[in-house]
């Protein structure tokens, strides 16, 4: 439609909108009829200044709007007369006004009280929006948001040209269009600032989520009620709760609702039941009510995301001004088996349940999923909640019902997929919807059914419910992440100096998105933080074991990318880097000796943060609350973000039971034990329990023959191992791995490239770090591969074979005779000197290989004992 210098008198808004377009209905959604004047009067005065005729439709009972004397045309109506007779007389006019006029309407929330239902005034509205339309005018509307049902705000949003959400929030005005048809840019939906007379997009999530959970509700009104009992439950709740407030209630009734509820949506394990009722009050029951899609129960992961803030929320005072708010939503469980009934995929799904065939068909499963469709209504459900996020980056987090509760994390064994959320509408939903449909499928991953057949849990019900979360961070440039993100330990199973209380809690700390210390598959660093004491480092402190890439999302490439810290931070121009970075004065004098200019000196080192901040401190703090809460230790994922008052906002974004003990006190290894005897000893880097234990069998992958081969070559090795590792090893005693560089890494040239599955028998996992394997001193603590070792009570030891107390007995290794050929008849050829496979029995004279492991002390020593009988 061809622009005729149309206009809404803000020029910001103007820029906004891409234009106001000659047809245009502009509706403004407020919390007060004083948040509509602001910009009726510029709007206004740009029609007479235009030349405009301009009509002002009077039929409400606040205050008038518009006067004769700003030169309007001024049509005083009585909706009481009828909607037939309203209706008809505002057609009249506008077909009198003719072509090109401006219009300014009461606030049609007004119109309710003379005609009682919601459905009559998006009736209005979906008769009058297409007149004007036809005769390329502009109107500006105004509904008061919080008033309103489903029934009319969402036929008004999709017949009008123009929603836009405006909020008060501490005296500030704030547009935040929700739809803007014909047009699109990069910031159009983003909420924006009103200062002066600019529009100013935001992109901080701690603002964003700030002003819009300052309405008691969310805008996604076609999620808030459903038909038949879940409805009435959740109404019977508000109710009760209404009452209580009022001092008129039954205790009983309360009770009884509030426990109803909380099997409904919340959880039925008993002891995520226990901490629920102790944490969770019916107000953020119904909460969870009013941000859900679809029915059923939220899953482990939204739960203990609730939870833990709860238990932060009742700490009071400086835990609600620290804690970046949370404005997620829940896809209800059932969405999930309703979504394997319409696409015809439920008995195959049934299938896998079987322990004895359990992986058959699960291809053909994903196949399908991935391919599926979501019904009409649930798009729309669906597209009412990205409204709400407009264009803030987004992650939609499996969350099912095993997920995240005691014993079960699932770590790592579902997706969870990042939306950058740009583009326009219908893309931005379709990326939305595949990402959803891709977290359905890996619930048939053979990963996850493996797990779950490991631990029992394959006849269990796992439903698969969704967390949709907006993304912590800001937007730099064209990259938005947080400014500092990872994952936190109350009890700190990795003990490398005599300094450090494994009851204070460990970080692992990184600039950017927390993927790099959650999902690690490269060689960079991440930051370890004991909370007792952040100065100690596991290792040498130096530049180059400082971390070296940044993940972020590039919102022009719609995608998550990795880039060097150096060009992320060029381009971060209102970046704190002094925070998180140090000035390298090596890389300086570097510079300075060989005349160069453009160098960049910071390393990420996090000095400020963890010295001269209260970081560690609230950290450590928040912890321990949640571990007492708990009664157990806990696991979380979290990010933070600088504001420029120098203050900081922590946005929690996972909690759940730690799988770690805390180590036992035990008998010393024997004070001496000949070279010939001694087989390994380290006294670093040693995580899990505490044990004495007799080795079976020890496989071990050489490092110098490992280096040596070709990537296809080191990805056989790994197929290998697993194997082995599941080729009945001598029954009622330990299974030891030993490697060079990471068990698990998804890149050959850093370590052996096995899944857990793979190896999941084994009791004791060794990795040799050794000058020609490129590694420096880092673990896999906090990864989803960490959660795997402790969870199967695995113990890990890091050999460094360069650090004072390492020691690794090659000779007994490469010469005691392996049984490889035997365990696997159809080894390559090329592999039989890489893996050697050593039984003890075959030793003869009862000699028994002895590893004695203390996690406190850190120091693990395997030895051969020849004095058994």
């Amino acid at each position: 439609m061809e622009n005729k210098k149309m206009s809404s008198g803000l020029p910001g808004l103007d820029r906004i909108l891409g234009g106001v377009l000659a047809g245009d209905n502009i509706v403004l959604q407020v919390d007060s009829i004083d948040d509509y004047r602001p910009f009726v009067q510029p709007f206004c005065e740009n029609a007479v200044r235009a030349g405009r005729r301009l009509v002002y439709f009077r039929f409400a009972k606040h205050e008038a709007l518009v006067s004769e004397d700003m030169g309007a045309e001024v049509y005083q109506l009585d909706p009481a007369d009828g909607f037939e007779l309203f209706l008809a007389e505002i057609h009249r006019v506008i077909e009198l006004a003719g072509k090109g006029s401006y219009y300014v309407f009461d606030c049609l929330t007004d119109l309710v009280v003379d005609w009682y239902a919601d459905q009559m005034l998006a009736n209005f509205f979906m008769l009058t929006c297409p007149y004007l339309h036809d005769f390329e005018t502009t109107a500006f509307f105004a509904i008061i948001g919080h008033e309103h049902s489903f029934y009319a705000t969402s036929p008004i949003a999709e017949t009008t040209q123009v929603f836009l959400d405006i909020y008060r929030y501490k005296g500030k005005l704030y547009v935040y269009p929700i739809k803007v048809e014909f047009r699109h840019s990069p910031t159009m939906y983003m909420l924006h600032e009103w200062h002066n007379d600019e529009f100013t997009p935001i992109s901080e999530s701690v603002i964003i989520s700030e002003v819009l959970s300052s309405r008691p509700r969310p805008t996604l009104e076609s999620g808030e009620k459903h038909l038949g009992m879940w409805s009435r439950t959740f109404l019977k709740g508000e109710s009760l709760l209404e009452d209580f407030k009022k001092g008129d209630y039954s205790e009983d009734e309360l009770d009884k609702c509030y426990g109803r509820l909380e099997k409904m949506a919340v959880t039925r394990d008993e002891r995520m039941l226990e901490l629920a009722r102790k944490y969770l009050g019916m107000e953020d029951l119904l909460a969870i009510g009013n941000r859900m899609i679809g029915t059923g129960l939220i899953g482990g992961k939204s739960v203990g995301l609730l939870l833990a803030r709860a238990i932060l929320a009742r700490c009071g005072g400086r835990w609600n001004e620290i804690l970046e708010k949370h404005d997620s939503f829940y896809i209800g469980s059932d969405v999930f088996y309703s979504f394997l009934v319409h696409n015809g995929c439920w008995w195959l799904r049934q299938s896998l349940g079987d322990p004895t065939t359990f992986l058959k068909g699960a291809r053909e499963a994903r196949r399908i999923i991935l391919r599926g469709n979501f019904p009409d209504y649930r798009v729309k459900h669906f597209s009412d909640m990205l409204d709400y996020f407009g264009q803030s980056p987004i992650i939609v987090r499996s969350s099912s019902l095993l997920e995240d509760n005691f014993g079960n994390a699932f770590a790592g064994k579902y997706e969870s997929l990042f939306c950058a959320n740009q583009g326009t509408r219908d893309k931005r939903l379709q990326d939305f919807m595949s990402a959803v449909r891709n977290i359905y499928a890996s619930a048939m991953s053979e990963d996850a059914l493996k797990y779950r057949a490991r631990r029992g849990l394959l006849e269990r019900d796992e439903q698969m419910a969704l967390l949709v979360q907006r993304v912590s961070g800001s937007l730099y440039d064209n990259l938005f992440y947080p400014q500092i993100a990872g994952v936190g330990l109350s009890f700190n199973p990795y003990v490398w100096n005599e300094k450090i209380d494994p009851g204070a809690g460990i970080l692992r700390l990184v600039f950017g998105m927390g993927t790099r210390a959650v999902d690690r598959s490269d060689d960079d660093y991440t930051r370890l933080v004991a909370l007792n004491a952040p100065e100690q480092f596991p290792g040498d402190s130096t530049d180059e074991s400082a971390q070296k890439k940044v993940d972020a999302l590039d919102l022009s490439a719609n995608q998550l990318v990795s880039q060097d810290f150096c060009d992320v931070a060029r381009h971060s121009l209102d970046l704190p880097i002094e925070k998180f970075a140090t000035r390298s004065r090596k890389i300086e004098q570097f510079a300075r000796e060989r005349g160069l200019k453009d160098i960049f000196p910071w390393t990420l080192t996090f000095d400020e943060l963890l010295q001269e901040t209260d970081f560690v401190k609230d950290m450590r703090e928040m912890l321990q609350i949640l571990q007492e809460a708990y009664n157990y230790p806990v696991d979380i994922e979290f990010a933070a973000n600088f504001l420029p008052d120098g203050s900081y906002r922590i946005n929690l974004l996972q909690c759940r039971p730690l799988q770690v003990g805390s180590g036992v006190d035990q008998a010393e290894p024997p004070a001496k034990i000949s070279n010939q005897d001694l087989v390994l000893e380290t006294r670093e880097a040693i995580i899990g329990q505490s044990r004495i234990s007799s080795v079976g069998r020890l496989i071990y992958v050489v490092p110098e023959v490992y280096s040596n081969l070709s990537n296809q070559e080191k990805y056989s090795i790994a197929r290998s191992v697993g194997k082995i590792v599941h080729a009945n090893p001598p029954e009622e005693q330990t299974l030891m791995l030993l490697g060079p560089g990471r068990w698990g890494t998804t890149t050959p040239s850093l370590g052996v490239p096995v899944s857990f599955t793979e190896i999941n028998r084994v009791e004791v996992l060794c990795e040799i770090i050794a000058d020609h394997d490129g590694l420096g001193p880092d673990v896999s603590l906090g990864t989803h591969f960490f959660n795997d070792i402790v969870e199967s009570d695995m113990l890990y030891m890091g050999l460094y074979m360069k650090h004072e107390g390492s020691f690794l007995n090659e000779d007994f290794l490469l010469k005691t005779p392996s049984k490889l050929r035997e365990i696997v008849p159809s080894i390559p050829e090329t592999e039989l000197d890489a893996i050697r496979v050593i039984d003890i029995d075959d030793l003869g004279g009862g000699v028994q290989l002895k590893l004695n492991a203390n996690t406190l002390k850190q120091r693990a020593v395997c030895y051969l004992d020849r004095s058994a009988p």
